[in-house]
């Protein structure tokens, strides 16, 4: 699958590599292509991946992944071109910058934020609600991490499915769009117990149990 990638930070750099080394066609979506890390981030690919700007990245890819900041997000989506008809794989949250909690949420959320700005996009939900860490090895013991997706697309949400479970996460369909009004909370809780009450970013993930 051709895959673009905006942002190429812990968590897009993480899931560019594992899918080119998949066997996916990758492309970063970047501002500054020079950038000493993301050289190497490439070569770790061997040559599985490259490096193009925003929207070349974005017109690549059949699906394209927005991996940025939040103060980021929505100039990134608006730099991407025409986004009409593509799977969108939004894994923003919305941080303050200070990680103490979220900038928004309840009646709104980030994904239905990047859905307003990639008019006619299909937009998905996920790889928001675990650290990028986890990323190459979502195995807890004999168990898999849920990876929570949420999107108003059946097609897309079965794309991203299958792309979380190539990583080896149990994908877990919650709904609609607007379900992400509870996964980025969910997001705010994983970076709570990592970084506030010192389980780190590889200790935990969440699992859902069903009868």
């Amino acid at each position: 699958m051709k895959i673009g990638v905006i942002g190429a930070g812990n968590v897009g750099g993480a899931l560019g590599t594992l899918w080119a080394n998949n066997g996916h066609d990758v492309v970063f979506g970047v501002r500054d292509h020079k950038d000493a890390k993301l050289q190497e981030l490439v070569k770790s690919t061997s040559g599985k991946a490259r490096i193009a700007s925003v929207k070349d990245a974005a017109a690549f890819g059949e699906a394209v992944v927005f991996a940025t900041p939040w103060p980021a997000t929505e100039q990134a989506v608006k730099s991407s071109g025409n986004l009409s008809g593509k799977v969108v794989i939004d894994c923003t949250n919305p941080l303050k910058p200070d990680l103490s909690g979220l900038a928004l949420g309840t009646t709104t959320s980030a994904g239905e934020g990047v859905a307003r700005w990639a008019k006619g996009a299909k937009v998905v939900k996920a790889f928001n609600t675990i650290g990028a860490a986890n990323f190459g090895n979502p195995l807890f013991g004999s168990e898999k991490a849920s990876m929570f997706i949420c999107g108003d697309d059946a097609v897309a949400k079965a794309t991203v499915a299958k792309l979380a479970a190539e990583l080896g996460f149990d994908p877990i369909d919650t709904g609609p769009l607007t379900t992400a009004r509870l996964l980025e909370p969910i997001a705010m809780l994983w970076i709570h117990l990592a970084f506030h009450q010192g389980w780190g970013p590889t200790g935990h993930a969440f699992k859902m149990l069903r009868r």
